[in-house]
């Protein structure tokens, strides 16, 4: 009977056939310990000399890393295996034999590593970061469609800038200019109006020449919007939201939390609600741990967000930024000209920004002039004017980067790790 690693504790006692890799082995004189991944997991498979044929175990002592393999056994309970199952063989058929694989159990430099990207997902780290992607973005299906949200697709390819700003990768659209999206909330604001709570889950495109640990080039967003949804509405489903993938994986991902050595003491803390500072307070609160370069108007850097971060063991929500530092569509406050009605999400550990989101202007007057204010051509605005124009309605959205939640959640340095294949600042290849 042909079954996964995820499936061999259904099989206890029985025998069974895995179709796998070898990722590692170790043998003394008389048994062989072969370490098997098949990319749902991993589990040794233990070859005792006297217990098989001579080709069999000799096989076993000769295989090389990476080579596939169809391994059969029996499987038995293993209370010393963080998995808590091994496989005693009987028999080992190979299928190809890999010859030279050239990421060896020693230590290799990133670049190395990043360079054979393609093979690098196949260790034990990165197969468990990706497993905790992946529940991350299972666990945000899950939370959007039990709260009656809508997926929604917007377009990849766009004619203007949601951000207003010039960090764009130009293509051309046939005849006319054409850019990558770096976000697609502009189409999410108006799919709200026709479904009333929508979100989105896809690529978005960043030219920013940054080589600091969060930034991605390339880099994947869950966007949601909500019609008849103020800021302090938002705000609830953000927490709620972070809390719910969060416990996901812990409840899902014991295993590759354990393998990846993180503490989940801190990820156990991390449940509604989240503590909230205005920015007004955050300034102050960053003067009074020594960082006098910060003034009023101006933004946060990744060490200022960190000390702030530091204060709490729980994300914290920064609020109220002043306007001039933020993008034309957030509603002002309404008691000051100076703020808007936004909040950035800041994780703990010093992982930074992994939410901003805001109330959007609904007013159509203010929206057609913060759009002229922030000298972009109106022409390309008028569907999305249009939003306030018929029929609008509060509404407020946000934006999670999803490799800086599966950073901070699996607790890996750098974003590159998060993504399959990560392009960077000087990195298209592979």
């Amino acid at each position: 009977m042909k079954v996964t690693i995820s499936e061999v504790n259904q099989h206890v006692g029985k025998e069974i056939t895995i179709g796998a890799w070898l990722a590692n082995k170790r043998s003394s004189g008389k048994i062989a310990f072969l370490q098997l991944r098949d990319g749902t997991g991993f589990i040794q498979a233990v070859v005792v000399k006297s217990d098989v044929a001579e080709d069999v175990f000799q096989t076993a002592k000769s295989i090389t890393q990476e080579t596939s393999l169809f391994v059969t056994g029996e499987v038995q309970e293993d209370s010393r295996s963080p998995f808590g199952y091994e496989l005693l063989v009987t028999s080992i058929k190979i299928i190809h034999e890999s010859v030279d694989y050239p990421i060896t159990p020693k230590n290799h430099g990133t670049e190395f590593l990043m360079d054979h990207r393609h093979l690098w997902l196949r260790s034990r780290r990165q197969h468990a970061v990706m497993k905790i992607r992946n529940e991350i973005i299972r666990a945000t299906y899950e939370f959007f469609n039990k709260n009656g949200f809508v997926k929604v697709d917007p377009p990849i390819l766009t004619g203007s800038a949601p951000e207003g700003t010039t960090e764009l990768f130009h293509t051309k659209y046939f005849d006319e200019d054409a850019y990558l999206s770096q976000s697609g909330q502009l189409y999410m604001e108006a799919a709200a109006m026709a479904l009333g709570k929508v979100f989105s889950f896809g690529p978005t495109f960043r030219a920013e020449k940054s080589k600091t640990r969060r930034h991605l080039i390339e880099f994947w967003m869950i966007e949601p919007e909500m019609a008849f949804y103020e800021h302090e509405d938002s705000l609830e489903v953000q927490e709620q939201y972070v809390a719910y993938i969060v416990q996901s994986v812990l409840k899902n991902c014991s295993l590759e939390l354990n393998r990846l050595e993180r503490d989940t003491s801190k990820l156990e803390k991390i449940v509604a609600p989240f503590p909230r500072i205005t920015y007004d307070d955050a300034i102050k609160l960053l003067h009074e741990k020594g960082f006098d370069d910060i003034q009023w108007g101006e933004d946060f850097g990744a060490p200022h967000e960190t000390a702030i971060a530091d204060h709490y063991d729980k994300p914290v929500f920064i609020t109220h930024y002043p306007t001039k530092i933020k993008p034309f569509y957030m509603q002002p406050h309404p008691d000051r000209d100076d703020v808007v009605l936004c909040a950035d999400l800041i994780a703990p550990e010093g992982y930074g920004e992994i939410i901003g989101g805001s109330e959007r202007i609904h007013d159509f007057e203010l929206m057609k002039k913060r759009i002229v204010e922030h000298q972009l051509p109106l022409d390309a605005y008028e569907w999305y004017l249009d939003i306030s124009r018929y029929g609008s309605v509060p509404h407020s959205g946000f934006g999670l980067g999803l490799e800086r939640t599966v950073a901070w959640i699996s607790g890996v340095e750098h974003v590159r790790e998060t993504i399959p294949f990560p392009r960077l600042l000087n990195r298209i290849y592979p």
